[in-house]
């Protein structure tokens, strides 16, 4: 999370964890970070750097040789979301500049970081509550079943894609890219 004027803002780690282990999971193979970089349109680099959080996490694994790159090494069914933002340490709501000082003579002035901090504390456990209803498999059955925009709290079922189940709310822009497998590359398709 960076600090920023008029607020805070989360670094986009966790998206590109997610959008990693969805390509992972579609591709049913070992990706190579140049691979996955080119899908989620970022550098390798910062693929690896996010990358090794899951794995300590033991979400995927690495080979190395012609055939190496990162492997999901977990039923994408039962990998929620929340388990992914923790494993990579995702903070949604988090503030690094607190108002007011702790030693003054005020109990405005004085109380307010810690106000404040439980309300960030309070909101980041709503969110990982939240997240844990999600999985990687929820994510990818909804980019491949070309959805613009679900119905407001309404996510398909991955055992029946007919079968909405309400977990909240997820929005999907129209045009969401998805890793498809072809040949021995990774290229990204515009879902509409």
């Amino acid at each position: 999370l960076r600090a920023c004027e008029g607020g805070v803002r989360m670094d986009s780690s966790f998206n590109l964890a997610v959008h990693a282990l969805v390509c992972l999971s579609h591709s049913g193979r070992s990706l190579s970070s140049e691979a996955l970089a080119e899908n989620i349109c970022t550098n390798p680099t910062r693929v690896r750097r996010v990358l090794a959080g899951l794995k300590k996490a033991g979400m995927v694994e690495t080979r190395e040789g012609l055939d190496g790159g990162y492997r999901l090494c977990t039923d994408p069914a039962a990998l929620s979301l929340r388990q992914v933002a923790e494993a990579i340490n995702t903070r949604f709501v988090d503030c690094a500049w607190h108002s007011g000082d702790i030693d003054r003579d005020c109990a405005i002035c004085s109380g307010m970081a810690g106000v404040m901090d439980a309300l960030y504390r309070q909101m980041n456990e709503q969110r990982a509550a939240y997240l844990s209803h999600i999985t990687i498999t929820d994510i990818e059955t909804q980019l491949l079943l070309r959805v613009k925009e679900p119905p407001l709290g309404v996510l398909a079922s991955a055992d029946n894609p007919r079968q909405p189940r309400s977990v909240g709310v997820l929005q999907m822009d129209e045009a969401a890219t998805v890793c498809i497998d072809r040949q021995d590359s990774v290229s990204s398709y515009n879902l509409i």
